[in-house]
């Protein structure tokens, strides 16, 4: 058995992650602050005796007495109204709180995951990304603190393992759907299904030409652990996403037709450093990770309407 630490460990991706790892047979220990997460996403869990739930903020020092084998850094809002609510508190979670458990990583002598992002191509001009593409940053504009922030806490990583031979693991993580989303987390999935079965507009930003690739949480979660099971060479960074492209036009329309829905689409100005284009390349994962995703787009949605149905 295992003991592995989940930072972020009751948000959307977070909390899917703690129950596949609590199913193999690990013991888990979430820390989160709720800061935009819920704890009726891990309330299922905490009738196991190997699950434990800590609540922290990673910008303090943590301290686990108990051998930690293997540590997940999640924590970080992931939704643009969350991380540019309080951008301050974003970038101190990217880098202060990845160095917090940097240290306690190599405290524990535990391998860690960096859960990075696509956002660190910013707006691409390079289509599909690849590892290697450094990317379109806005340094100083809103999103920044996200962005800059995810390519900082990279950075850290890497120092660490030059410096200090840790054991590190990063992923970069395209737009990921699905259950245990936050009703209130601003992003485009969530937002389009719960407009569409309250019967009210769906608020399309610009002319819903830019494309996105969607990822269902389950094969997210099967990249993320099969990643923390290579061997210590493969750090990373390694893209994980769907390469299935839409536009975010024929999103709204795919959820309007899944849902029954009489909502009107309307259309409003873009905001500042929306990227116009994500696709992730995902050859390095086929080939290091044999893994690609198996979940199609529109069983992945039906699942996901059918839980906000559920919880409205």
């Amino acid at each position: 058995m295992k003991t592995i630490l989940i930072t972020g460990g009751a948000g959307f991706i977070g909390s899917h992650l703690g129950e596949r790892l609590l199913q193999e047979g690990n013991k888990i220990i979430c820390v989160d602050n709720f800061l935009s997460s819920s704890r009726e996403n891990v309330s299922d869990l905490l009738v196991n005796p190997n699950f434990k739930l800590i609540e922290h903020d990673i910008i303090e020092p943590l301290f686990i007495d108990e051998k930690i084998d293997e540590i997940y850094n999640l924590a970080c809002p992931a939704s643009p109204i969350h991380y540019q609510k309080n951008a301050i508190r974003t970038i101190k979670a990217n880098t202060i709180g990845v160095i917090n458990m940097l240290g306690l990583a190599r405290h524990h002598g535990a391998k860690i995951l960096q859960a990075s992002t696509s956002e660190v191509y910013g707006d691409p001009i390079v289509h599909p990304q690849t590892e290697e593409y450094r990317g379109n940053v806005n340094p100083d504009g809103p999103r920044a603190c996200y962005d800059e922030g995810k390519r900082c806490a990279e950075t850290l990583f890497f120092d660490y393992w030059r410096t200090h031979n840790l054991k590190i693991k990063i992923v970069r993580i395209f737009n990921t759907y699905g259950s245990k989303m936050a009703k209130d987390d601003g992003r485009v999935v969530s937002n389009f299904i719960l407009q569409a079965l309250e019967n009210k507009d769906i608020t399309m930003y610009g002319d819903g030409s830019q494309t996105r690739s969607f990822c269902y949480v389950d094969d997210l979660v099967e990249g993320l652990i099969k990643m923390m099971n290579t061997n210590d060479k493969i750090t990373g960074p390694i893209n994980l996403g769907n390469p299935g492209e839409f536009t975010i036009l024929e999103l709204a329309k795919k959820v309007l037709e899944l849902t029954g829905s009489k909502s009107k689409i309307i259309f409003e100005d873009l905001p500042v450093d929306d990227p116009k284009q994500r696709k992730p390349d995902i050859s390095k994962a086929k080939k290091i990770l044999n893994w690609e995703p198996k979940i199609n787009f529109q069983d992945g949605l039906i699942e996901t309407i059918n839980y906000f149905k559920s919880i409205i």
